[in-house]
């Protein structure tokens, strides 16, 4: 049974907002879907400056195939707590091993995308009694500090354009052609990473100073050393976006994570945006489907 708090919805596929606190005065949003069903649960975990609406057509798609799905805005994005502290993966890892034990999700399976993919790694590599397996969809393997000289480039090339003031329809138009093959709920869960103020123009949910902090957590972080403790069942989910150059050196990135990994496997959308999540949500489902059906033969071989 769902915590008392959850009023299961008449739509399995219905998100439920639930607010969970993760350490005094830091709550995070909670999109929780079907959370009764009797599949392997699944926690959906967004990328840098993106939010969990991002996840809703994956996560539409695991909960009418069965699954308890939960979505999550991580600390500083979205609807979730903005404090001015804890954007290190030690903390946003706890985050989410707190989601997890509040949900009273047993082992689930945990995704996620970009920057995501890492903190997935990081969790796995931590915490493996809290989950059955992770999925790092185009991330998990990112070393910013291996592709730029210092901190200071780094942060040069990655700040993010300033957005603030920018009349949300100018967004969307931009969104909607430089995406012409989003599914909409891709261009909405894009279009959910902004506030709205009231003269209609747009602010990143995600400020700049906090998603700096962010970046700088990315650029010494180092997955690869993690690699070869985990146990856990992991699954990479890298884009070949076209840019051959950058596919050449992530296929070198995965290729070295797979020879490191222990039970390590891959899986890659070709021709895909970075986005996959957003751009294919059905196939990616179904992807995730099929690492929790492996997952649950093994488990139950004798």
């Amino acid at each position: 049974m769902p915590p008392a708090d959850i009023a299961t919805p008449s739509d399995a596929t219905t998100p439920h907002e639930r607010r969970i606190d993760v350490e005094p005065g830091v709550d995070l949003r909670v999109l929780v879907r079907n959370p009764e069903a009797s599949g392997t649960p699944f926690v959906l975990v967004h990328g840098l400056a993106s939010n969990a609406h991002l996840w809703d057509g994956v996560a539409e798609s695991l909960a009418s195939a069965g699954h308890p799905v939960a979505s999550v805005d991580q600390r500083g994005h979205g609807q979730s707590s903005k404090p001015d502290h804890g954007y290190d993966f030690a903390t946003v890892t706890a985050d989410l091993v707190a989601i997890i034990a509040a949900l009273g999700f047993r082992r689930p399976i945990v995704a996620g995308q970009s920057w995501g993919g890492n903190v997935v790694i990081e969790l796995a590599a931590t915490n493996p009694d809290s989950v059955a397996g992770v999925v790092a969809v185009d991330g998990g393997f990112i070393e910013l500090g291996t592709r730029f000289a210092d901190w200071d480039e780094c942060r040069a090339v990655l700040t993010p354009p300033r957005l603030v003031g920018t009349p949300l329809e100018v967004i969307e138009s931009h969104m909607r052609r430089a995406h012409p093959h989003w599914p909409e709920s891709g261009i909405r869960g894009a279009l959910a990473n902004f506030d709205v103020r009231p003269d209609g123009t747009i602010a990143p949910w995600l400020t700049l100073d906090r998603h700096l902090m962010i970046l700088k957590a990315l650029f010494d972080h180092r997955p690869s050393t993690l690699f070869p403790a985990i146990t856990l069942p992991v699954l990479l989910v890298p884009a070949d976006t076209g840019d051959v150059a950058w596919t050449h050196d992530k296929r070198t990135a995965v290729d070295d994570a797979l020879a490191a990994l222990p039970n390590g496997d891959a899986h890659w959308f070709s021709p895909a945006d970075h986005d996959i999540h957003a751009q294919h949500p059905e196939p990616l489902a179904e992807v995730l489907r099929s690492f929790a059906a492996r997952i649950t033969s093994k488990e139950q071989s004798p």
